[in-house]
């Protein structure tokens, strides 16, 4: 009898009120399983680095590490059972300032940060096909160009924020009103200046601007705006995110931006701003069938926006391979084409398909924050050792654009 009445009363209630319910019971659990995960303050924390990853990060040998600590130069490391060393990325950050100072000739190496000159790269992940990994590329770039000393800021442009969830944060409950970009690119006078909705995160040296829903009120609100006319120069909407990303552009050396799922007014303000872009696409029919179609209206929505004034002049598009099973006969024909197709515009490096990517995504966490064992040693390095080479091919792009 109470199943029955249970029934009937899911019965009569609205549409509207069923989903936001369902939504409330799995934002608590959501909650629940963050605080669970993350005890006792529920907010992440990086783990520290072995002298042995130190040394491959860096680009010296362990052998010199331990001379150096020996000696009292460089940060101090921790010390644990056995003698093994250990450094916080803050303390990796510190070595790489010693080492530029104590090897000169060697300073771009150990600190590759922006010189004068050199422009800020900002660099759009981009595509509509749900299940490319977009968000797990922007991710994975965003956390190795800060282990190689560079400074970034990561912004969510997604509405449905999952980058921000891999930050830590649950954006129905974590993220107030007016703190998205949203905030720094609206139309009335509760626009804020950049920097305040800039938050430091847990990965020393990456700055993020999370996302929620409130993203979607600035598809709403630019078409009135366009049509009252009130906006000109920098505050035409496909202006207004570079116009944003400018009032912090001396703070960081990359911006890496991920946009929405759909070629709305956010997705061509980032475009707009960005130097560079990223697409990325899982090597099925489906999704390069699903990527044309993204290719021909991007193409036709820039045509619009370069006509009202825009310009979009990248330093460079690639397309990036991910969720790849090399041993794939069928993915393997379809990387090839494109290859045949883009030439040098599709990257050499693809991402592997991982069971230790996806084990690691499900307590929010990347390789690169997770200790080697905790996945399998094996399946560990091998998926590591793709998104690295992914991500290196990537950041000589950006050097070369710095005529490096």
């Amino acid at each position: 009898m109470a199943e029955a009445a249970l029934k009937n009363e899911q019965r009569g209630e609205a549409t509207s009120a069923r989903i936001a319910r369902h939504a409330q019971v799995l934002s608590s659990q959501l909650r629940s399983l963050g605080t669970s995960l993350f005890p006792p303050s529920a907010s992440k924390g990086l783990r520290s680095f072995s002298s042995g990853e130190v040394a491959r990060i860096v680009g010296v040998s362990d052998g010199y590490l331990r001379q150096l600590s020996l000696d009292g130069l460089g940060p101090k490391p921790a010390l644990a059972t056995g003698g093994r060393r250990s450094y916080t990325l803050s303390q990796v950050n510190e070595l790489r300032e010693y080492l530029a100072e104590a090897r000169p000739k060697e300073a771009l190496q150990f600190k590759p940060t922006r010189r004068s000159g050199d422009k800020l790269q900002v660099i759009a992940v981009a595509n509509f096909k749900g299940g490319s990994a977009k968000t797990t590329t922007a991710l994975y770039l965003t956390q190795y160009l800060a282990l190689q000393g560079f400074r970034v800021l990561a912004i969510d442009l997604d509405p449905q924020a999952s980058l921000s969830a891999m930050f830590g944060y649950q954006p129905e409950f974590d993220i107030a009103e007016n703190e998205t970009l949203y905030g720094a690119i609206r139309y009335d006078e509760l626009r804020r200046p950049m920097r305040e909705v800039i938050r430091q995160t847990y990965f020393d040296g990456v700055g993020l601007v999370p996302g929620n829903l409130e993203l979607m009120e600035f598809e709403h609100h630019t078409p009135r705006a366009m049509i009252d006319r009130r906006e000109r120069g920098h505050d035409l909407f496909f202006r207004r995110v570079a116009t944003a990303i400018e009032q912090v552009a001396d703070d960081y050396d990359v911006v890496v931006i991920d946009c929405p799922p759909q070629l709305g007014y956010l997705t061509l303000g980032a475009l707009n701003a960005a130097t560079a872009m990223l697409v990325t696409v899982h090597p099925q029919m489906v999704d390069v069938a699903s990527m044309n179609q993204f290719l021909l209206m991007t193409s036709e929505l820039i045509s619009v926006v370069e006509e009202a004034g825009g310009r979009l002049d990248h330093d460079f598009i690639r397309y990036v391979i991910t969720r790849h099973d090399p041993n794939d006969v069928p993915e393997a024909q379809i990387v090839a084409l494109l290859r045949g197709l883009f030439g040098e515009d599709v990257l050499r490096a693809t991402a592997w398909k991982s069971t230790a990517i996806a084990n690691a995504g499900l307590t929010k966490q990347s390789l690169y924050e997770l200790d080697r064992g905790s996945v399998g040693r094996a399946a560990y390095d091998r998926a590591l050792e793709s998104v690295d080479a992914v991500n290196a091919e990537i950041t000589s792009l950006i050097k070369g654009a710095w005529g490096r």
